[in-house]
């Protein structure tokens, strides 16, 4: 299962760290790029992860994968 993490726009120029399906930030930066830096440590903890970078008009900028999905079939 991917863990996924979405970096969202707050009000003050600020930016969350979400983890997808929750309620509440795991992590909220005066900067972009502070919460980026967080979200790759989390996601890299896991073994699939997924960031999506979010703009200011709440619209997916960016997205990285990381991780190798498990192959459906051998061979």
């Amino acid at each position: 299962m991917r863990i996924k993490y979405h970096i969202t726009p707050r009000n003050k120029n600020r930016w969350a760290v979400i983890k997808e399906d929750s309620k509440k930030a795991a992590a909220i930066f005066d900067n972009k790029k502070d919460a980026i830096e967080r979200a790759r440590e989390l996601v890299k903890k896991a073994k699939l992860g997924q960031i999506f970078i979010h703009g200011k008009d709440s619209k997916i900028q960016r997205e990285y994968t990381y991780g190798k999905d498990p192959e459906k079939y051998p061979g």
